[in-house]
């Protein structure tokens, strides 16, 4: 038997999902009545997000709609998205950045390490990179952790992993 378990919580959001999304998006933007013939474009980002063209502020909200609804029918939550603000581009066009965050970060993670020792739930927790490590010597104190962080709104899209 195991002297302690232990999980993971973490904050990840799978790529694919967002370039797959992404690709629907493009495809809905070729389609859409509204849309077709227009300079409105989504694209990757340097690994750390999306770029959204418009013609327009309406045309841009639209696809931020589109690429929102996407997300959540492809299971990324919008906790992860940050909108950078609107810019001027060139052509009377305009833009909007949207970073989509990785893995939890160290203010955060100290929120969290700090909420799971208010609990007074006898675990201990260790900040391991852009996760958390939380370690107990009974399972059943474990699943009264993971219940206590679902039941808490951090701001951020979190899951629990490396269960052992």
């Amino acid at each position: 038997m195991a002297d302690n378990y232990s999980f993971d919580i973490t904050s990840k959001v799978a790529w694919q999902e967002v370039k797959n999304a992404m690709d629907q998006t493009t495809k809905e933007i070729r389609q859409r009545f509204d849309l077709k013939n227009t300079k409105s474009a989504i694209e990757l980002n340097a690994e750390k997000g999306v770029i959204i063209k418009a013609d327009d502020d309406y045309q841009l909200k639209a696809l931020i709609d589109i690429f929102q609804a996407k997300l959540v029918k492809r299971g990324v939550s919008l906790k992860a998205l940050v909108y950078e603000k609107l810019e001027k581009a060139l052509g009377d066009t305009v833009r909007q950045e949207i970073t989509i965050l990785q893995g939890i970060a160290s203010e955060k993670a100290k929120e969290i390490t700090k909420a799971i020792r208010d609990s007074k739930l006898k675990v201990q927790t260790q900040i391991q990179g852009d996760q958390v490590r939380v370690l107990g010597k009974d399972k059943d104190q474990l699943q009264d952790v993971i219940q206590f962080v679902k039941s808490k709104d951090f701001g951020i899209d979190l899951q629990f992993s490396n269960y052992r």
